[in-house]
């Protein structure tokens, strides 16, 4: 039986078209002939269920049953049944669609997950109106001149009117369609209004898009950057021991040496103690030979970096990366050595500090001054600090006991929160109490007043003071050998040139007590520039100890200076920055401001200055363009962030400001 009811069964196969043809498949059997006569028993049947319960009507009922039991064993019928139940919807839906059907309905479908992500449109006119608004206005005319006429069926464009609408005499048909046609350009105009405006908002959305994608990579950036340092670190300490290692084979060697006899020869070579002595104080002074640090000596625990961030300078101009509290009292000297590197700061509160400016945390205290520090310098992993107790301290910053990655969480935990950021209390030496115990190296005294300015290049460094001279140190030996009295020299030109602009004249615009008396000082080699109180700004040799060139032109005490291959730029307190040209002595250019300028310092490209403002004032050189950086440029500014900037420190575009409340802040400019 089941082998008759199988399409593709041998007895299937043998059926002759004929029998075919009595029974085909469901649909096209079923003949109405059929349905009619199995439905009259199916209504027989519940009507027999539905009606009373009669005697007489069971023999009904039992004929309609029996008839309905012949009628569904039928081979015919269970075969059409059984492929109806066997066959798929898709198979019902392919024998009753045409072709043509089937690959319209395939080709316009769409699947639900694609129209769910469809976003809402707020656009007011319809596509067809927005491919009209591309048109151009010419061809948009002749096209319409084109389709002016009706087509053959009788139907015209959207928005068309007929010839019959414009009726009256010709001139007012014309007017009629003058009018017409500008209140279709003013149609299309407000259409490409729209579409602009569209256009606009996707492409603020891309620039959203974009922004968040670069913050990901800038967070990504610093990531590298911790990186880098950590093998850095890593690389630092296999050097110290590589170098432990060495010093303790050649202890092992010298020993062995030292275990065998000696000869004749070498009894003879070996100099004697006084010889010794005579050689080591003829190197250098003996006050500084004890002092120098032994090749058994701790290596340095903190290094200068090998790679320099470049994280800022892919910051806006102007943005913030930083804010320390870093002292309690105003800040009276700062300088760092490179980008997120290491910075130095001195205050009015007796104390100075390192700091690590890629954790924003105090590395330790600078221990050793009786009084404030007034200048500082860091070049590299040197530190030199003058102080008002008339002494210059120098330091190594190579042997502090730091580890940049030591009590890290709670840094990474407030650089998630700007707001604990904001508010950042500095941190003081006492998580490392001991780790600046080694950097001093030694102390330069011989000035009997407070010093206010020095510099140091190479094995050579110069202070000047409020005892109104400069001295030149020799940083081998550790000690002065020069003195250069600005008062002598300043007669000594005065007398020999004959020219008043020698003399030391008092500008009479400030207090004596207001201002330093050397303000400002560089050297690079023989030459030396220097800034006094008098507005002069003279240019010495260091080899002869005489001014070589007197610079008149500032009318207030020089505050500040700095100078390159070619030009020379000094601040004063008359409220001006003049650039100086070496080459001739004359002034290239000059600016003022609304206050008296206290620092300055320029790189590549911009000269940054402070001057008596809550802003640094920023020169940029390369388009002449002066603008503000700082707290104070944001009319938000609270309490405290509109402190007076006093100091002013930048390289490579990464600024650093110390302001009068002791605040330090880190920009980008």
């Amino acid at each position: 039986m089941a082998s008759e009811l199988r399409d593709g069964s041998p007895q299937r196969r043998r059926r002759s078209g004929a029998a075919l043809d009595e029974e085909p498949r469901l649909g096209s059997a079923l003949t109405t002939r059929h349905i009619e006569a199995f439905g009259r028993k199916v209504t027989t049947t519940a009507s027999h269920l539905m009606g009373p319960l009669d005697p007489s009507n069971s023999t009904h009922y039992q004929h309609a049953m029996s008839e309905l039991q012949k009628e569904l064993r039928r081979p015919g019928i269970q075969r059409r049944v059984f492929s109806y139940a066997r066959a798929s919807p898709t198979e019902l839906v392919r024998s009753k669609l045409s072709t043509s059907e089937i690959q319209h309905r395939a080709l316009t479908y769409l699947p639900d997950e694609i129209l769910h992500n469809i976003p809402e449109t707020d656009h007011v006119f319809s596509l067809f109106q927005g491919f009209q608004a591309t048109l151009p206005e010419v061809a948009e005319s002749e096209h319409r001149k084109r389709h002016k006429r009706r087509n053959s069926k009788g139907q015209k464009l959207l928005g068309e009117k007929d010839d019959e609408d414009l009726e009256g005499p010709p001139a007012l048909v014309k007017l009629k369609q003058e009018r017409l046609a500008l209140s279709r350009r003013l149609e299309m105009m407000g259409v490409r209004k729209n579409m602009c405006s569209s256009e606009i908002r996707e492409i603020d959305n891309k620039i959203s898009n974009l922004n968040s994608m670069r913050k990901i990579v800038l967070e990504r950036l610093g990531d590298l950057e911790q990186d880098e340092l950590q093998i850095e670190q890593d690389m630092l300490t296999m050097d110290n021991k590589i170098e432990d290692l060495m010093v303790d084979l050649d202890d092992a060697a010298t020993l062995g040496r030292s275990m065998t006899p000696p000869t004749e020869t070498d009894v003879e070579a070996e100099p004697t103690a006084a010889e010794t002595h005579d050689m080591s104080e003829s190197f250098m002074s003996a006050s500084i030979y004890e002092k120098l640090p032994s090749p058994k000596a701790k290596r340095q625990k903190m290094s200068r970096r090998i790679s320099m961030p470049i994280r800022h300078e892919h910051f806006e101009p102007g943005s913030s990366i930083r804010e320390m509290q870093a002292h309690n009292d105003m800040i009276t000297a700062l300088d760092f050595d490179a980008p997120f590197g290491t910075l130095v700061t001195a205050a009015l509160d007796d104390t100075v500090r390192v700091w690590d400016l890629n954790l924003g945390r105090c590395i330790g205290l600078l221990e050793g001054h009786h009084a404030s520090v007034r200048c500082l310098q860091v070049e590299d992993n040197i530190v030199a600090t003058g102080s008002m107790d008339a002494s210059i301290r120098l330091w190594d910053l190579s042997r502090a006991e730091y580890s940049p990655h030591e009590d890290t969480i709670d840094e990474e935990r407030e650089d998630d929160d700007p707001g604990i950021e904001a508010k950042q209390d500095y941190r003081p030496a006492r998580h490392h109490p001991s780790s600046m115990q080694d950097c001093p190296l030694f102390s330069l005294e011989a000035h009997v007043d407070e010093v206010t300015a020095l510099h140091f290049k190479g094995d050579t460094l110069v202070s000047g003071s409020s005892d109104k001279t400069l001295r030149q140190w020799d940083l081998v030996k550790g000690r002065c050998v020069q003195t250069l009295d600005v008062l002598w020299a300043a007669a000594q030109a005065s007398a020999t040139i004959g020219s008043s602009d020698h003399q030391w004249r008092s500008t009479g615009r400030v207090p004596d007590a207001s201002a330093d008396f050397v303000g400002a000082l560089q050297c690079f080699d023989a030459a030396l520039a220097c800034g006094t109180a008098d507005g002069m700004v003279r240019l010495w040799d260091l080899r002869s100890g005489q001014v070589h060139r007197s610079l008149v032109g500032h009318t207030g005490p020089v505050t500040c200076l700095q100078f390159d291959d070619v030009h020379l730029v000094t601040g004063s307190l008359d409220r001006s920055i003049r650039i100086w040209d070496l080459r001739t002595g004359s002034i290239y250019d000059a600016y003022a401001y609304d206050h008296a300028v206290t620092s300055m310092m320029f790189d590549a490209r911009r000269i940054v200055t402070a001057a008596g403002e809550s802003v640094a004032k920023i020169y940029d050189k390369t388009d002449g363009r002066h603008w503000d950086c700082g707290f104070g440029v944001s009319a938000e500014a609270g309490e405290g962030k509109g402190s007076i900037v006093e100091r002013v420190r930048v390289k490579d575009g990464f600024l650093t400001e110390g302001r009068k409340d002791g605040c330090i802040g880190i920009w980008t400019c």
